[in-house]
């Protein structure tokens, strides 16, 4: 199983898709896909910009060369322009997902056994904190690849382009005509 979440700080409501498969930078987009379905674009029906705060590392690194081609991907989609701003190396502690969200739902489970990927999802959905802290979840039963790679020609065609500060790490990609 493998848990992918979106926190919405402003709300204090996040959406967590539980995979099935391997975590790649598809299932990270597939999972933003997911709470923009659900839950982002009924609650912010005139977006026109999202921001993402992410780690640094794994499926959704700054160096994923997928993670940037599925973003633009659903950018297209949405039509929505996309900031996002990586977590320094060695930071992700800062990352309020981390604690605001994912210690609440898997403290949620402490001492139940999961038996089930519906218990999971279950007990994950089932999240509420005295702050007001609620989780929406589902699983993803999709396959995903691993491996995928992405050329440099690929990644010259993405409409990307880098912040002032630390381009690497914050950067924006916004739909392609």
């Amino acid at each position: 199983m493998t848990p992918h979440g979106v926190y919405d700080i402003g709300r204090n409501q996040g959406w967590v898709s539980v995979g099935i498969d391997h975590d790649t930078a598809e299932f990270a987009v597939d999972s933003l896909r997911h709470w923009w379905k659900r839950m982002g674009q009924p609650t912010y029906p005139r977006a026109k910009e999202l921001l993402i705060t992410a780690d640094s590392g794994g499926s959704n690194s700054y160096r994923a060369r997928l993670w940037k081609c599925q973003l633009q991907k659903f950018a297209n989609e949405t039509g929505l322009s996309i900031s996002v701003c990586h977590f320094p190396p060695g930071t992700s502690k800062w990352n309020k997902i981390e604690h605001r969200m994912f210690g609440h739902s898997t403290s949620n489970w402490r001492g139940r056994p999961l038996e089930s990927r519906e218990v999971i999802v279950n007990l994950i959905a089932n999240t509420q904190t005295s702050a007001g802290l609620t989780i929406r979840a589902d699983l993803n039963v999709n396959s995903y690849a691993k491996g995928i790679q992405v050329s440099q020609q690929e990644m010259s065609r993405l409409n990307l382009k880098p912040a002032d500060f630390h381009g690497e790490w914050n950067y924006a990609i916004s739909p392609q005509q």
